[in-house]
């Protein structure tokens, strides 16, 4: 495939792109890139004390709340951020696109990359406050959850990059569905709480952002989202994402020779 090729033909330029980007996010202030990784952190505890000292919000099961929040609130923050920044990209390096001879398909990619320093910092905390409590990750489990949330997060912003370059406004529209999104899946409640509602608790279930963060809580509650209901929601996945892929794809190839003629 013509993508997968220019990615990996280009992949050197991309990897020190993205590590550029990253830093050039906070060039300009006094800590530089600690702004990058204290924010998120800062966010992350606000939620653990509001939820569970102040709210005395319970987790299901017998587990600690912490354990329970933390890795699915670091996973949300990790898609949030890889979502919002990859998919106004080519807009950001319009000069590549204008200017240049550059791999266009690669550019959202380089936004991931720029991304996946912090998430990283994120699963380590999760990893690190979860060992303390006694709770520790599935190695195995844990790859197969970053794997499957880096390939869907290609999918998802193939398409959502496209459409950004295209029409400017879709940008503010993505940052309400994400806000959408967020309270929609259960990051800060519990599935159990829609028990009384099959429907849409199936519903809620195959989604691609409800199989990753209940993904990520699984590799350190022991549970195991793959075999979840007969690998029902594993297949909602994989079928989700693959079809984001295609329609995403072909509406970039489609539309990328005019991306220089719209910025």
């Amino acid at each position: 495939m013509e993508f997968i090729k220019s990615i990996w033909k280009n992949k050197k330029l991309v990897w020190g792109l993205g590590k550029s980007d990253f830093k050039n996010r906070f060039a300009s202030t006094s800590l530089g890139s600690i702004w990058g990784f204290l924010q998120p952190f800062v966010f992350m505890i606000t939620y653990v004390i509001v939820f569970q000292y102040i709210l005395k919000t319970p987790a299901p099961g017998d587990y600690p709340y912490t354990v329970w929040f933390l890795p699915g609130i670091a996973m949300w923050l990790c898609i949030n951020d890889s979502v919002m920044s990859a998919s106004s990209s080519i807009r950001v390096y319009s000069y590549l696109v204008k200017k240049v001879v550059f791999p266009i398909d690669a550019i959202p990619i380089i936004s991931l990359i720029s991304s996946s320093f912090v998430s990283l910092f994120l699963i380590i905390i999760s990893i690190i406050v979860s060992a303390i409590y006694g709770f520790f990750p599935n190695i195995l489990m844990l790859i197969y959850i970053i794997f499957s949330a880096y390939c869907f997060l290609i999918a998802f912003t193939r398409f959502t990059s496209a459409v950004t370059t295209l029409v400017p406004d879709f940008s503010n529209l993505l940052g309400i569905l994400m806000q959408l999104f967020f309270w929609f899946t259960p990051i800060i409640w519990n599935l159990d709480m829609l028990n009384e509602h099959p429907i849409i608790l199936q519903v809620i279930q195959c989604t691609p952002f409800t199989y990753l963060v209940t993904g990520i809580r699984d590799v350190f509650l022991g549970g195991n989202i793959i075999t979840a209901n007969n690998f029902l929601y594993t297949i909602a996945f994989w079928v989700i994402t693959i079809l984001i892929f295609l329609w995403g794809n072909s509406i970039f190839q489609r539309n990328k020779k005019d991306f220089a003629d719209v910025l």
